[in-house]
């Protein structure tokens, strides 16, 4: 059973192998409400994971250990797993899906765990870690449904009460459900007033779908760019705790995920994974009440691979109405560049890159066309600059 004695028992526990994270308020994340973002992304191994992990290893019998440990995961609970091990200095083996980001496989090494890659996804790796552990006799550690595992998420519900108590509302990001399980069972039996939302990915809304049809939904595939919660489906004790303690879960977009991001380093300096930016996402998105709050969203990891990092960038600065592309349809005389140019730079839009093409059989056989990329500030920014370029008289196409 899982209890408020386990969950304080948890916190003790954890003191010596993890710390508090700070709670940082970021009121321009959705301006006419107080937001705050519960920072998991600078915890140690780079997630919240580690707490989880840790405090189950650390109710293991000296038998157990002995055994050593395996664990499946999309890289974050490994990396938890495989510290852990090394603190106790048992042996770990961890399941990892080979698409997993290569910085999150290296570290896992890193820690001294031996890593299995996995052909498919995170379901893939959960089976083989099945098969692996029957085979060894490891002690299996589950990434998320386990009451221990639950416990030490927890912990994180009860940080947030003792350094915001007044809150209206906690958004948590879910895959499995464990992270939101345990900080929803401790906020709502201490102060059952405060709202718990979780979010999920468009791609990946395991728990959304269990929750609305009452009953635990598999999906055939996931897919996105959060890769951290791309669970096909949620746990038998996660679902219970969800259906009992969870007010509401909600998805995002790829789009969203990726605008939180960006938004998170520029405003924030900090880096966020997707599945750390979800709750962001949603809080920016007006996906669940916040206007006129105090709300939390936890960003619960910020291991992203950086080659990763930066497609979602652009994605997120396409999105965001940052950067745009315009195709304008030219006479081929002289002039007619340095006439665009101008419109753009006394706008205040900055072209980063032109490709100039000649006209093609459907066009005017004197006519050519422009494609510019450009830096802007918004969608109206976009506008604007549209707008006087077809003033005088240029065409672009839609």
């Amino acid at each position: 059973m899982l209890t408020l004695d386990k969950i304080y028992h948890a916190s003790f526990t954890l003191k010596k192998y993890i710390r508090p994270t700070d709670l940082i308020h970021a009121p321009k994340i959705h301006p006419g409400s107080d937001i705050y973002l519960k920072t998991e992304n600078l915890q140690i191994t780079g997630s919240f994971k580690v707490r989880g992990a840790c405090y189950k290893i650390s109710q293991l019998s000296e038998a157990e250990k002995a055994k050593g440990v395996i664990a499946c995961s999309a890289g974050n609970h490994a990396q938890g797993v495989a510290m852990a091990a090394a603190i106790n200095n048992i042996k770990a083996l961890i399941c990892l899906p080979d698409g997993a980001p290569i910085s999150k496989v290296e570290a896992t090494k890193a820690y001294g765990a031996e890593v299995c890659l996995v052909e498919g996804g995170y379901d893939e790796a959960y089976a083989k870690a099945l098969e692996l552990q029957k085979e060894k006799g490891y002690i299996f550690i589950h990434p998320f449904d386990d009451e221990d595992v639950i416990a030490g998420q927890g912990t994180i519900g009860l940080e947030l009460l003792e350094s915001l108590p007044e809150m209206d509302a906690v958004i948590v990001p879910v895959g499995g459900g464990g992270l939101i399980s345990g900080i929803a069972y401790v906020i709502k039996s201490l102060k059952p007033e405060v709202k718990i939302y979780g979010v999920q990915a468009c791609g990946a809304p395991s728990m959304y779908n269990s929750l609305a049809s009452n009953e635990i939904q598999r999906l055939s595939e996931v897919s996105t760019i959060a890769d951290g919660i791309a669970v096909k489906e949620p746990g038998k004790n996660t679902f219970e705790l969800c259906c009992k303690y969870v007010d509401e879960i909600v998805t995002v977009t790829e789009d969203e995920i990726s605008t939180a991001i960006l938004t998170l380093i520029e405003q924030q300096k900090l880096i966020a994974e997707g599945a750390g930016a979800v709750a962001v996402a949603a809080a920016m998105f007006g996906k669940v009440p916040v206007a006129g709050k105090k709300v939390v969203c936890v960003v619960s990891g910020g291991n992203i691979d950086v080659t990763i990092l930066s497609r979602i960038i652009k994605r997120g600065l396409l999105t965001s109405g940052r950067t745009c592309s315009l195709n304008i349809e030219l006479l081929d005389k002289p002039g007619q560049l340095k006439s665009v140019s101008q419109i753009i730079a006394d706008l205040g839009g900055n072209v980063i890159s032109i490709h100039h093409e000649r006209s093609n059989e459907a066009s005017n056989i004197n006519g050519c066309f422009l494609r510019v990329e450009l830096e802007t500030r918004n969608y109206d920014h976009i506008e604007e600059i549209r707008n006087a370029l077809i003033n005088k008289g240029f065409r672009l196409e839609s």
